[in-house]
């Protein structure tokens, strides 16, 4: 079998999986456009977060061209992206109790907000607990996870919950359990994930759908342009200096 036989067997599985989730998750999506756009023109602030391979697509909604100024990325040290060393040592602080409190204490979330989680499994119990004191905290909470973990796998938090089961709204992004597309007989691990395409794809759909929103009540969304662009740096400017308290990731 050849390498290109394998790349588009990969590309159809990650389109079939968009339209999945694009035809499945319609109604959950405008939800959660609507919340967005909700906490925007009541003056609320916007945050994600997300710990591994997750955060990626949490922090592609953050300062970013055509995206939403207001997105904050709440970071938990070392466990946001792969850049701890060792890399194992962010999934082993994935487990760890109380840790999302100890960072919500000291994070500028405050009631009214909205916080986006992004966690594949939904089984660890950092981003479930994350989302369980943010609510309690008066957040609104969206959930971007795979639902099929919560049916196929064991939670690993106390209370034997997951991420889906502590949210205001929850997007299931389809992934199955292992988060592997591909097989081949002379390979002996399943591989080519595609939770990342997936993931962000659904979380720009949302913020496309919180801008239009945000356009139908008259309201200019507060987007950003690419500082590649000519205008691009005075355009942010603006958007910067007029939402400077709503913007954390400039401080």
């Amino acid at each position: 079998m050849s390498d290109r036989t394998l790349a588009g067997q990969y590309f159809d599985a990650a389109i079939g999986l968009l339209q999945r989730v694009r035809d499945e998750e319609a109604d959950a999506i405008a939800a959660a456009g609507g919340l967005l756009a909700d906490t925007v023109a009541a003056g609320g602030r916007l945050f994600a977060f997300g710990a591994g391979h997750s955060s990626l697509a949490a922090q592609d909604l953050v300062y970013r061209a055509g995206g939403l100024a207001l997105v904050n990325l709440l970071t938990v040290p070392g466990a946001v992206g792969v850049d701890v060393v060792p890399a194992t040592l962010g999934s082993a602080l994935e487990r760890v109790d109380g840790l999302a409190a100890a960072v919500l204490d000291t994070s500028p979330l405050r009631a009214g907000d909205t916080l986006v989680v992004v966690s594949l499994s939904g089984r660890n119990a950092l981003p479930v607990e994350m989302a369980m004191n943010a609510r309690a905290r008066g957040v609104r909470v969206i959930g971007v996870t795979s639902v099929a973990y919560a049916t196929e796998t064991s939670s690993r938090h106390a209370s034997g919950t997951f991420l889906k089961d502590h949210c205001d709204l929850v997007l299931d992004s389809k992934i199955a359990v292992g988060d592997a597309e591909l097989t081949l007989d002379t390979v002996p691990a399943p591989f080519a994930p595609a939770s990342t395409v997936v993931t962000s794809a659904l979380l720009q759909a949302v913020v496309a759908t919180a801008a239009g929103v945000l356009a139908d009540r008259g309201i200019e969304p507060p987007l950003l342009r690419s500082g590649n662009v000519d205008g691009g740096h005075e355009w942010n400017g603006r958007i910067f200096e007029r939402y400077a308290d709503r913007i954390f990731y400039r401080r």
